[in-house]
């Protein structure tokens, strides 16, 4: 049963101000808000980063984008009050009726929870472990086990009653990005009857980020042991990084760091046949449009509480003594992904693509001519 005082919301503000996947993670709970509360207009407050995902999303009305700092790791924001008091204001004039602010485990609710009570939004629920006093009118408690964040997001909207039966990850790629990753693809020489695998080597947290140059091994042994097309992508910071692992390379790839705008980049892994990557936001895209991954999972975080949701992978990582330390930088050096060898990504990369029947044998249909994968919405 829906909460009796939530039954009566008309604006909802949704809040998830971290990362491009932990946005992603988190949409099957939008859809629980979208789908139990009947023409329900619904805004996500969320980073830059996450406002990517958020605009592909259609159960969300409005994308407010914002950079908090109780979540700038690097503590990179100036100091600067007005923005916060801006801020503040903006989500007063919303007129919502109530806020759900989502986090990850390790994560405060609490600095969100103040804005919004500033902002006069009268409901606001969150999970917290630190006692909240009045700045939630909801508190829940998670239970005491490891969650997906996923089933973290699902619990919390359920706490006021709100569910849905479909927890598929949502992303819709633009009709019109996906017209233009053929046209790109061709005219880099990119051939349609082998398999596509997209490779994307950055990350944001250097303690999660597989080797460069053994990125540049894998791709080397995709195309000659599986007779892949390979495709290395990264964002414009990541420029020099892609250079790096195609100037180590014996052979050929293509690079399109900062070549692609978000929507265009989701288009080209929805049309790719793998994607290798680290943990990091490109490995939850591959899942939510459901593209196999081999995901290079450092253990610094629990896989089973960020791993891919609900898609074909493989998770490789080598344990050592320090696992599950959460570190964006690992202060000891150990590098804990090197003792993945690029034998090991290539034999994880050829069983998701047997599976898809794409190993030993040229394509019976052209990728460009295959119809349009049907996306979750």
């Amino acid at each position: 049963m829906i909460d009796e005082q939530w039954g009566m919301v008309r604006r909802v503000l949704a809040v998830r101000l971290d990362n491009l996947g932990d946005v992603l993670l988190c949409t099957p709970a939008l859809h629980a808000i979208k789908k139990s509360l009947s023409g329900v207009h619904l805004t996500l407050l969320t980073s830059p980063v996450g406002a990517q995902v958020g605009r592909l999303n259609p159960d969300v009305d409005e994308v407010i984008v914002y950079e908090a700092p109780w979540t700038d790791p690097w503590c990179r924001l100036p100091h600067d009050s007005a923005r916060e008091q801006r801020m503040i204001e903006r989500l007063r004039e919303g007129g919502y009726d109530g806020a759900v602010i989502f986090t990850s485990f390790r994560q405060s609710p609490l600095p969100a929870a103040y804005m919004c009570y500033l902002a006069d939004i009268p409901l606001r629920v969150a999970a917290s472990i630190d006692g909240p006093g009045s700045l939630l009118t909801t508190r829940h408690k998670h239970p005491e086990r490891l969650m997906h964040e996923v089933e973290r997001g699902l619990d919390l909207v359920s706490s006021i009653g709100l569910t849905t039966l479909e927890t598929d990850l949502v992303l819709r790629v633009p009709a019109e990005a996906r017209s233009q990753v053929p046209g790109a693809l061709r005219a880099r020489g990119v051939a349609d009857d082998r398999p596509l695998v997209v490779i994307h080597p950055g990350c944001t947290m250097p303690a999660r980020t597989y080797p460069w140059e053994m990125y540049a091994k894998v791709a080397d042994g995709l195309v000659e042991e599986l007779n892949a097309s390979v495709v290395i992508t990264g964002t414009s910071d990541e420029e020099d990084l892609v250079t790096r692992v195609l100037s180590r390379m014996r052979r050929e790839a293509v690079g399109l760091a900062g070549a692609l705008p978000f929507e265009e980049f989701c288009a080209l892994v929805e049309t790719a046949d793998l994607v290798v990557t680290n943990n990091t936001g490109p490995m939850h895209v591959a899942a939510a449009l459901q593209t196999p991954v081999v995901a290079l999972f450092a253990l610094t975080n629990p896989p089973e509480q960020w791993g891919p949701w609900r898609a074909p992978h493989r998770l490789l990582h080598h344990d050592v003594p320090c696992r599950i330390c959460y570190s964006r930088v690992c202060p000891y050096s150990h590098e804990c992904l090197r003792e993945v060898s690029p034998q090991m990504v290539i034999r994880a990369a050829e069983e998701l693509l047997e599976e898809s029947g794409l190993v030993g044998a040229r394509r019976a249909v052209p990728r460009y001519s295959r119809p349009a994968p049907e996306v979750t919405v």
